[in-house]
């Protein structure tokens, strides 16, 4: 199975053929895999170089002629490094991009805590008006990229990462999908830790939510899933920062006695390089450390 950064690349590509209001910005990552693509449309396919402030900028200038940017980095040099850029020449200016980042969470583990960025999603719900999404499968990538860049001007964070489920769910960007229905509570699955979930609460009695897009957030199909539970106990597991959509859910059942739980990266930075596995156990996001604190919180 090709990786969602392989099929990034090569959709984005032949979407350039299809749409000539499409163009690439790229800050030197994956431009080796865009050489096709730039050679057939130079004027659209952009690589200012290791400048990601300058990347964020040119993409607001371009959405300023009516083109529509894809941008493209790790989500580290995507998000955090330029967020001031991503703030005035997107936001302030009122313009739209497709921001497509890959590396997830801890995916370059050996690269340290310049290449991590758990923090994107987060940072992004400091703005206004960012369509998230999350996807959990090569697939569902496609997709989403798709609808990104079909969606008008609108600002769009497509989060790419080499873990992935074994089987792709269908796309319906803005809601949540029921994937499993129990009685006890409801678990939320974003994008790749979908497989850990559902290994985590096989032979529970829980309901089994998925995103894709966490951005907006369906607030309608968690309202109706705790509603249906026996208790109003809702777990968030996401694979970035543990709480990021912890205001969101709350927000969701303001009116309804309820208790969350969000599981997701450690605000504590991990030292030891490691690797991508190595950061899921060591953060509980494996199936076994989900599974201890999924039915600590979920019994009664």
């Amino acid at each position: 199975m090709d990786t969602m950064r392989d099929r990034f690349c090569t959709v984005a590509g032949g979407l350039l053929d299809e749409d000539p209001r499409l163009a690439v910005v790229l800050a030197v990552i994956s431009g080796d895999r865009f050489q096709d693509a730039a050679k057939a449309h130079p004027d659209r396919v952009i690589d200012v170089g290791i400048r990601e402030q300058l990347l964020v900028s040119v993409a607001g200038g371009l959405a300023l002629t009516g083109l529509r940017p894809i941008v493209h980095t790790f989500a580290s040099f995507l998000v955090e490094r330029p967020f001031e850029q991503v703030k005035l020449d997107l936001n302030h200016q009122g313009v739209g991009a497709v921001l497509v980042s890959a590396g997830a969470s801890y995916d370059i583990a050996s690269g340290g805590r310049t290449h991590q960025g758990p923090g994107d999603v987060a940072l992004l719900d400091t703005l206004d008006g960012w369509t998230v999404h999350v996807p959990g499968h090569p697939d569902e990538a496609e997709a989403l990229l798709r609808h990104a860049a079909a969606d008008g001007d609108n600002l769009v964070y497509l989060r790419l990462g080499d873990q992935v489920n074994r089987v792709p769910q269908p796309v319906s960007p803005g809601r949540f999908q029921v994937v499993r229905e129990g009685r006890t509570g409801v678990v939320l699955a974003v994008g790749p830790m979908l497989d850990a979930v559902l290994e985590a609460t096989s032979g529970r009695d829980v309901t089994v939510l998925y995103a894709s897009t966490v951005r907006p957030f369906d607030a309608a199909t968690v309202r109706a899933a705790v509603g249906r539970a026996a208790a109003a106990d809702l777990v968030l597991v996401e694979p970035y920062l543990a709480g990021t959509s912890a205001d969101f859910a709350n927000g969701a059942l303001a009116d309804v006695p309820h208790r969350v739980l969000s599981l997701g990266t450690r605000r504590e930075e991990l030292r030891r390089y490691g690797s991508a596995r190595d950061h899921v156990a060591a953060h509980g996001l494996d199936p076994a450390g989900l599974r201890e604190r999924i039915d600590g919180f979920l019994q009664p």
